[in-house]
């Protein structure tokens, strides 16, 4: 019973982790202080923006670390990189030291390794302690990682509300403070407990529970934070939300003390996931598996050549996946067709809308509307944890509807091309309001569901590479979407009649600084959503052969 509700303690500490360090999400809130004290361009502003997310590109190095160092360990090289980066930062926008560009662009990528260091501690907490139902418990604590935005603004109105540059002070001493806040429970970890049908299904109406609370805790930020200008009234919304997030500690047990548990809620996904677990609980084995050092099983099935009826019918079925779980190595990866259709959707997904995050201080500025940047910036984080959370909703809803999940994928895609149409359309505070917040829905669904869609496509066991392989995109994307934005707007600044000396020259007002750039993105946004619906038209075989199979042995069971 103590490993029961360890467990449950352990998935509690990493969605604190989650919710107060995903700093990367404020961006844009002290992006035009920082542009208006370093005095430099929107293309090196860009070029700051992307350093931050080249952090990513060093993921591996937590998972290396994580095999000589204990994780609390990690935890804290995570916490002091993060104080390095942002607090030195704080130190430049405060004037309190002065550093040359290059210096400040390293800075952001230590900030931007920190991120993804925390990242790693929280799946392996998740995979350690929820082998069965890992993907469930990835997708709740991931999802968390978009109310920080929220929450970071709640922390700097309670202090002051003018003060833009508050939040790199928060970015540098938050996670600090949340790291010895969970170093207890992290140092005190249950053994992993075996897992028999019964606790899966019990685990699974406890996650039920989980995401319904989760669901209120985004409704009460989404709804109060437009009423947190004033010190007292953010300290009382604050109050508020710390409370959801502590009582989701007593949620599982009061669900399993009013035996709640016996409402089973059956879903593919558990029966699923026990099919690729990675059953090994030896340490050393679960930071293999994380980092992808071990690559698993090679032997691939045997697949039929079809005989060639079009151009397009050929394209899509060759070298088609006909079995879900089947372990690719990288080399064998980076011959798939499906991989780099999964690839692009992703490219032309849900980068593009991190990228539309770290541009919207100066998107909000050039339409006039610079005083609702830090409620655009809460609003994006916001509906990302929404779409995060309905990353879930595959397996949730698995019993009564049988669609792959690549399917739901491309589906999540949809708001993203139609949210930039609407903001090249119109320049109005609605308009832009909706666009952030559909842009912010699809992203958060692509960012959760990505590494479901890789263990299940690519297999379980290499999914630490292959998943590290796939989020190259995301640098690559930061650099070119936000060239191509930090062009068009300089380009306009140039020409603007507002030319009134330095600084001036590198401040663009009006709709035609981002128009063209919406325009871009809107097409590069169809592309991806072209390229999913080709991946899930390729899969759509391979889990429907599961589904298949998965049907058969619950028959072979009763």
């Amino acid at each position: 019973m103590v490993g029961e509700s360890g467990k449950w303690v352990m998935l509690l500490a990493s969605i604190w982790i989650q919710a107060f360090t995903g700093t990367n999400f404020d961006f844009s809130s002290y992006s035009s202080e920082l542009k208006s004290v370093l005095n430099i361009t929107q293309l090196q502003l860009n070029y700051l923006a992307v350093a931050s997310d080249m952090g990513k590109a060093f993921g591996w190095c937590s998972g290396v670390s994580l095999m000589y160092f204990p994780l609390w360990v990690v935890m804290f090289m995570a916490a002091f990189l993060g104080l390095v980066g942002y607090g030195f930062q704080w130190l430049v926008i405060q004037r309190f030291i002065t550093l040359p560009y290059i210096a400040v662009f390293f800075l952001c990528l230590i900030a931007g390794c920190s991120i993804c260091w925390f990242n790693t501690i929280c799946y392996v907490l998740c995979i350690r302690h929820f082998l069965a139902n890992r993907s469930l418990a990835l997708s709740l604590s991931i999802s968390f990682n978009g109310v920080s935005a929220a929450l970071y603004t709640l922390i700097a109105n309670a202090i002051n509300s003018n003060d833009d540059t508050l939040y790199l002070l928060l970015n540098a001493i938050v996670p600090v403070l949340i790291s010895g806040l969970v170093l207890i429970p992290v140092l005190h970890q249950p053994q992993p407990q075996p897992h028999s049908v019964d606790t899966i299904q019990r685990d699974s109406s406890v996650f039920l529970c989980l995401n319904i609370l989760a669901v209120v805790t985004g409704l009460y930020l989404l709804s109060l934070y437009s009423f947190s200008s004033t010190v007292t009234i953010a300290r009382i919304i604050l109050g508020g939300a710390i409370f959801l997030l502590v009582l989701l500690l007593f949620l599982p047990g009061i669900v399993c003390s009013r035996e709640w548990s016996c409402l089973t809620f059956a879903t593919r996904f558990s029966l699923y996931n026990t099919r690729f677990t990675h059953a090994d609980p030896n340490d050393r084995e679960l930071y293999k598996e994380l980092i992808g050092i071990e690559d698993g099983a090679r032997n691939r099935s045997g697949q039929s050549t079809r005989e060639k009826k079009c151009c397009l019918v050929s394209v899509l079925e060759r070298e088609q996946l006909t079995v879900l779980g089947e372990e690719h190595s990288t080399k064998l990866l980076v011959r798939r067709w499906d991989f780099w259709l999964y690839y692009i959707a992703y490219f032309c997904g849900g980068t593009i809308g991190l990228v539309y995050s770290n541009n919207l201080g100066q998107i909000a500025q050039s339409l006039g509307q610079y005083s609702q940047t830090s409620s655009l910036v809460t609003l994006y984080s916001t509906c990302s944890f929404f779409g995060r959370l309905l990353a879930a909703a595959p397996d949730f809803l698995s019993s009564k509807i049988n669609f792959a999940r690549t399917g739901w994928f491309a589906v999540a895609l949809v708001p993203t091309p139609i949210a930039f149409i609407l903001l090249a359309i119109s320049g109005s505070e609605p308009a832009l309001h909706i666009g952030t917040g559909l842009i912010g829905l699809s992203s958060g669904f692509v960012f959760a569901a990505a590494v479901s869609i890789t263990s299940e496509l690519f297999g379980p066991n290499s999914v630490g590479v292959n998943h590290n392989i796939l989020i190259t995109n995301i640098p690559l994307g930061s650099c070119l979407y936000g060239l191509l934005a930090a062009l068009v707007y300089d380009s306009n600044a140039m020409s603007s009649s507002h030319m009134n000396w330095l600084r001036e020259m590198t401040m663009c007002m009006g709709r035609k600084c981002y128009l063209q750039t919406f325009i871009w993105w809107s097409c590069i946004s169809m592309v991806g959503l072209v390229s999913s619906f080709l991946l899930f038209i390729r899969t759509k075989q391979a889990y429907d052969n599961f589904e298949i199979n998965n049907n058969g042995n619950r028959t072979e069971t009763m």
